[in-house]
């Protein structure tokens, strides 16, 4: 069996149950939050910051709308930032050649 079908339908079977799916919202809001946090904090240092409050902000967006246009155009403007990057150091190895 697919995992995405077992994981479909035991979120069914947790929105069955209203104080399970109080719970595990909730659950999912205070990690996916904590996440996005963690990964701010650590955008200053050296490593995947940025990477964790996206993770963070998927993980989020499992569970609430917002937060899921929220990733939609953060993860947009990741990778607007990373090809512009790739372009821009595409362009200094051009410029050497030359």
């Amino acid at each position: 069996m697919p995992v995405r079908t077992v994981a479909h339908s035991a979120r069914e079977l947790i929105g069955r149950n209203r104080t399970v799916d109080r719970v595990y919202r909730t659950s999912v809001g205070v990690i996916g939050g904590g996440t996005v946090v963690l990964g701010i904090v650590l955008i200053p240092l050296p490593g995947p910051g940025a990477l964790i409050s996206l993770g963070g902000l998927a993980l989020l967006g499992t569970e609430f709308e917002g937060a899921k246009k929220v990733s939609r155009r953060a993860n947009g403007l990741a990778r607007k930032g990373a090809a512009k990057v790739s372009q821009l150091r595409q362009d200094r190895r051009d410029a050497r050649r030359d």
